[in-house]
């Protein structure tokens, strides 16, 4: 990517302006006291963020996996065995850490062995919940094990439930791990694969109460427990299994799948998208005014409360947190493009997208003790992408540039944090102004991530570092001049993040001020 390259460029402009009104602000509030003040608890800290809170979602869908990851072993575009490596590479770069395939609601219509063997000898199928195209099947199980290992991210492979059988789901699980003589195995061997896979995490299902079978919690407690007891631990591999959870404020269904299955699962998938104006009447990705700036980000806050209400029940059955909260499919929904397939969710993605990526993320730090995992929707070309492709270009989204920045967080220790913040509020309503999680790694090293929600203030901010002495700071912001900032095939780096000055350190407390609208991560030593 060709951001350090454009940046002395752009810092001519917005950028150089930006960083100037902030030292001047700096400035104003040495002395003072800064109307937000945030308190990290260094030398305390129970909980570590679990890497996979930071996964991806892939789905068959429009353009994500199929000319998204695919492109086929005769193209053109640069690949290893069919896969393009401009879009492994970038999400190498990340760190993605798990990859959830094949659905969503495709998952409860793929039969598994419609896509192994000869590419030239497997059926075609009709996606009937995404646009009514016919695929050919040319990316299954084998791709998408080859494209984890190209990743070097753990597989989340999800189950057919609603329209499978048990014994097609247990031989699945065979086929992928079993290192021993047998049907299955010796499938797996004749199609190219001698050595068995790892597979970590499974899905029993997705969405049952809806595209994946219209059920009622009960009876999808039942059908979970019988399918699970066939997804067998073969050959020393260890599964995770995730049964299918509720979207929304829907705690019945939690409550239910916990009093009825809870013993038998070892997370428990969680839906929610934030689509503003609602479902018939969605906001433009790209063309919108700060009231639906606003509403996006109140909606994809909304999921605190979504959060606290289901771990509330899961507590009630799981006091000891035994079971995950897995949030495997998350983000904004938007219209899609003008022009584009109504059912690929073709969607461009912006500024706005980063800082609803950024509050999401910290809140699903600072809920580690329950939530475990969760997937992004979608990796590639569909809905809020980290990437977009168009034949042989590709480029990054905003989106993206915030998993660049928060990857620090993975695997690290969450720290408390209290914040006393100004409200960011429009036409009488409220939301927080500051969003705000922070983590100790390994080697000691602090990372703090804020968002500055308010697109027309700055924040100025005063970190108080309880039980440790600061050395350094630095940091990274990502924002732009307008709300709507975005990466286009023609300006691929119109967003991307810079170095951070608008920050000092003085008898171990840092200041800082973050631009508006602004996502800003710090690095202390």
């Amino acid at each position: 990517m060709a951001g350090g390259i454009k940046l002395g460029i752009l810092a001519s402009g917005f950028i150089l302006m930006a960083a100037v009104l902030t030292f001047a602000a700096l400035r104003t509030v040495e002395g003072q006291e800064p109307p937000n003040r945030i308190i990290i608890r260094v030398d305390q800290g129970e909980y570590t963020i679990n890497k996979n809170i930071y996964g991806h979602f892939s789905e068959h869908l429009g353009r994500c996996v199929y000319e998204g990851y695919w492109v086929g072993e005769d193209s053109p575009i640069p690949n290893v065995r069919g896969i393009r490596k401009d879009v492994v590479e970038a999400l190498r770069k990340i760190r993605i850490p798990v990859l959830r395939w094949p659905g969503g609601c495709f998952a409860d219509e793929y039969h598994w062995k419609n896509g192994i063997g000869p590419k030239e000898k497997r059926p075609s199928m009709v996606n009937t919940h995404w646009g009514g195209v016919t695929e050919n099947n040319h990316f299954g199980t084998h791709e998408f094990l080859d494209l984890c290992a190209q990743l070097g991210c753990e597989p989340y492979i999800c189950g057919n439930l609603g329209s499978g059988t048990v014994r097609e789901m247990a031989e699945w699980v065979e086929y992928i791990t079993f290192d021993g003589q047998s049907p299955m195995a010796d499938l797996r061997r004749q199609n190219g694969r001698d050595e068995p896979w790892k597979l970590r995490y499974f899905g029993v299902g997705n969405e049952n109460w809806g595209c994946g079978g219209t059920m009622r919690p009960a009876y999808y407690a039942d059908e979970y427990r019988r399918f699970q007891t066939y997804v067998k631990n073969y050959s020393g591999n260890r599964i995770y299994k995730i049964a299918c959870g509720a979207y929304g404020e829907n705690t019945e269904w939690t409550e239910v799948l916990m009093r009825e299955a809870g013993g038998n699962m070892h997370g428990l998938s969680y839906h929610y998208y934030t689509v503003p104006g609602g479902w018939s009447d969605k906001n433009s990705a790209t063309d919108f005014d700060e009231v639906d700036w606003f509403e996006t980000l109140k909606l994809a806050g909304k999921i605190e409360e979504y959060i606290q209400e289901h771990a509330a029940v899961m507590d009630k059955y799981d006091p000891d947190k035994r079971v995950g909260m897995i949030i495997d499919e998350w983000g904004n929904w938007f219209e899609v493009e003008p022009g584009t397939n109504r059912g690929f969710l073709y969607q461009q993605n912006t500024l706005r997208d980063a800082l609803s990526t950024g509050l999401t993320l910290n809140i699903f730090n600072s809920h580690c003790d329950r939530v475990r995992m969760a997937n992004l929707a979608q990796t590639v070309n569909v809905l809020q992408s980290l990437i977009l492709t168009d034949k042989e270009k590709m480029i990054v989204t905003p989106t993206y540039h915030v998993f660049d920045m928060y990857q620090v967080h993975q695997d690290a220790v969450l720290l408390p944090v209290d914040v006393q913040s100004i409200p960011y509020s429009q036409d009488k309503e409220e939301i927080v102004g500051l969003s705000v999680s922070a983590s100790r790694d390994a080697d000691g090293t602090i990372h703090v991530s804020l968002c500055n929600l308010d697109p027309k203030q700055e924040a100025p901010v005063d970190i108080d570092l309880k039980g440790a002495k600061p050395t350094s700071v630095s940091g990274r912001v990502l924002t732009a001049e307008v709300m709507n900032a975005h990466n286009t095939f023609a300006d691929p780096d119109a967003i991307f993040p810079i170095p951070f000055d608008a920050v000092r350190l003085q008898d171990g407390r840092v200041t800082a001020v973050l631009p508006p609208k602004s996502v800003v991560v710090l690095t202390i030593k």
